[in-house]
Formats: C-alpha cells, structure tokens, sequence
C-alpha cells in the first residue's frame, strides 16, 4: 500500500507529538519492561511459603519425619507455634495454613497396628491454596512411608512412566509470563490510540484536520500507523527480558512471532479508534479502554482456564481476539508453534480485525461526516 504524501505528514504529525513529551518514551518503551518484570514475579500459581505445624510427640519419629520432610522442601515453612498449641487456633490466627496432627499415641505406635489415620487442618479460605498444599502432603507422606517401609510391596497393573513436557521445572513464569507480554502488547496501544484522538477533540485541533484536504482515511492511518509502530518497538526489549530473566522459550518462528503481535495490536489500536470515536474526553477514552481490555483479559485465559468457565461464558471467548493470542503467544514460544494452531489462530485474528477495522472506519466517517 502506497502511503501519500498527505497520510506521510499525518504521521509525521503524530510522532512529533508523541515524543514531544520526554515522559511519554519512558512510558511507551521502557514502562513495558518494568511492567513485565513485576508481573513475572508476582503472578505465580505456584502455592510456597506454606506455613505447616506437626501436632505429634517428638517420640513419634514417622510425624516428625514427614514435618521434617516437607520442611526441607521449597514450598513449606515452619508455622509460628509450640509444642502443644491449639490446631484450631493455629489456624483462625493466620499463624499456620496446614496442621498435621498425628492420633493418640503417634503415628509411628498406630501405623505398626495398621491404623495410621492422622487428621489434616486446612486453611480452605483460598480453596486453590488448600488443594494445593493437600496435594503436597499427599506426595511427601507416600515417600516418606515408601522409604520407611521394610517390604516394598510387588507393582501390579500398569506402571506410569511419567514425562512432563514443555516445562519441566513446572515453574508457573513459564505459562504466565508470555500471557502478561500479551497482555502489555493489546493494553498500550488501545489506550493511547484512544487518548490521542479525544486529546485532538479536546484542543480543537481535531476540527482542522477535517477541514484540511486529508480524507478519513488519511487521518486514520496518520493516528494509527505511529502507534502500530510504538507497539512493535517494545517487543525488542520485552522478549529478551522473558527469556533471559525468567527463562521462557522461544521455540517457534520469530516471523511468526512478529506478524502474530502485529495482528493483535492491528486489532486494538481498531478498537482504541473505535472508542474515540464514542468519547468526548480523554477521561471518557480512557475508561472505555478499561471497559474492554479487562474483561478481554478474564476471558482470554491468562488467570483462569478457558475450559473451566460456564457455556454462557465462554461463548464471549470465541469472539474475544486475545483468547486467541495468547493461544498462539504460548505455543508459539512454549511449543514451537503447531502449523495447524497457528494458521488456525492467525485467521481467526484476521477475521476478527477486518471486522473491526471495517465497523470503526464507517464509524470514523459517519462521525467526522
């Protein structure tokens, strides 16, 4: 597409007002990275620090190793208790999350009867937590009997050889952090798009640039093509920063890569216009940029399986674009890319964005009209 002289000094407008504000760099280029950074480390589904207390004599050695076994671990901590501090209490203080207590006369004395039952106390005020840590407990009482037991019992029936593919380590960064690079990438564009439009709206400046010769579609491109271009620029810093600080992959295409987050943020920067041409402030635009990327990123699957929502819900995810992003974002760099995924995805997106694109650009004139 040849981009006249007109469009060309649209641009060259807009980016002269973008970088007129020393500030707005930071923002564009550097707030990404800081962003992505904290989100990494903040978002883990990963459940550490649980703070566990052993309700057992220091006689009752099978108690005592299980605590000690799950003490060494990285995921449990000792709890703030004594010897004979109430469970119950533990619990209802926020001192302990998970209290094992061993029956009369210890676990050790009642396993050799054949009656090893203990009682486990969960802090269930986060169920995803509390199964968790269940889990956990699970796995480290197994072992730690495994390894006390004299006969280790004959394997019958079908033996697991269990692989965990993609992410070995089952670090939780690994899943989470391309979802927050995706989530950047739609989150920036469709904000400033939207301000930058109600900005000119509020100046009165945008009253000259339709009495001006340039046609709509002149004034579209010069608003949307710098910030395509801003949008893409981040990607330089944002995905060294997710491979080399938090380890993720990027096992796919970098083309692939690339035209993939060009579609995504082709698509917001449709809806920031769309929304500007709705509002009348920058106050306006920038809530209705709120209205849409939030419950665009519950539904995409960042936090929340996709699978897991009910059927009236995930009926908005099939017309949500960043549910299919982030599909694409996470096999692409965990995955190397499924070619059938991948195509599959990208029309998807494609679809989605020339729907949008041909709603806004009649939306755009009918309003300037």
């Amino acid at each position: 597409m040849k981009i006249n002289q007109i469009t060309r000094g649209l641009i060259k407008k807009e980016f002269i007002q973008i970088f007129r504000d020393p500030k707005m760099i930071g923002i564009l280029l550097f707030a990404p990275v800081l962003q992505l950074a904290m989100f990494g480390y903040a978002i883990s589904s990963d459940v550490k620090n649980v703070k566990f207390h052993v309700q057992a004599p220091l006689s009752d050695y099978l108690a005592q190793e299980i605590y000690q076994s799950a003490i060494s671990s990285d995921l449990f901590i000792p709890a703030k208790a004594y010897l004979n501090s109430d469970p119950l209490d533990l619990i209802q203080g926020n001192n302990a999350d998970a209290v094992l207590i061993s029956p009369p006369g210890g676990l050790s004395q009642n396993l050799g009867r054949r009656q090893g039952q203990v009682q486990l106390l969960l802090d269930a005020t986060n169920v995803t937590k509390a199964q968790s840590i269940e889990r956990y407990l699970e796995a480290i009482t197994a072992r730690v009997l495994q390894e006390r037991s004299n006969k280790i019992p004959q394997a019958k029936g079908i033996t697991l050889d269990t692989r965990v593919l993609y992410n070995p380590s089952m670090d939780s960064s690994i899943f989470m952090v391309p979802a927050v690079l995706g989530m950047l990438s739609c989150l920036l564009p469709i904000i400033l798009t939207a301000m930058a439009i109600t900005k000119e709206k509020e100046e009165g400046t945008f009253e000259m640039l339709i009495a001006s010769p340039a046609t709509p579609t002149d004034i579209i491109l010069g608003k949307t093509i710098p910030y395509l271009l801003l949008g893409l620029a981040h990607l330089p810093i944002t995905l060294p920063v997710a491979h080399y600080l938090f380890g993720v992959p990027i096992r796919g295409s970098l083309i692939v890569l690339l035209i993939s987050f060009l579609t995504i943020i082709f698509v917001t920067i449709s809806c920031g216009v769309l929304i500007s041409t709705i509002s009348r402030t920058q106050q306006q635009s920038m809530m209705g940029a709120f209205i849409f990327i939030f419950p665009a990123m519950m539904l995409s699957g960042i936090m929340f399986p996709i699978e897991n929502m009910p059927a009236y819900m995930k009926v908005l995810t099939y017309i949500n674009p960043l549910s299919y992003f982030l599909t694409l974002l996470r096999n692409l760099m965990l995955k190397g890319g499924d070619p059938q995924l991948v195509i599959q995805s990208l029309a998807l997106l494609i679809v989605i964005s020339v729907v949008v694109v041909g709603f806004t650009f009649n939306r755009f004139k009918t309003t300037i009209s």
